[in-house]
């Protein structure tokens, strides 16, 4: 289900650009979590990855992140405990290079 997802919403972003057969979707893979640590270290992950980026200070300022979300609907317990998964063992494969005016 998911692979028919990327492609038809690939071929939808590049007909939108002109831009057939450009790559929409890089580094998909679809991974079923089933520790609760890992999950809380991903979560935090890619909360703080427009932060890693230099995107925005604060994740919460990033329009397309849930830590925003999150904020509003957990408790603080939940809140610290996401933020003390340590994110450096996360490996993920990131070329991304944020577009310098």
């Amino acid at each position: 289900m998911l692979a028919e997802l990327h492609f038809k919403t690939a071929s939808w972003v590049n007909k939108l650009d002109d831009a057939r057969g450009r790559t929409v979707w890089q580094n998909y893979r679809d991974t079923v979590l089933t520790f609760e640590r890992s999950y809380f270290a991903r979560l935090n992950y890619v909360h703080q990855n427009a932060v890693r980026h230099g995107l925005v200070e604060d994740a919460r300022e990033y329009p397309w992140c849930s830590a925003g979300w999150l904020e509003m609907s957990a408790t603080p317990a939940q809140l610290a405990t996401i933020e003390s998964f340590k994110t450096d063992r996360v490996s993920v494969y990131d070329e991304f290079e944020p577009a310098r005016d």
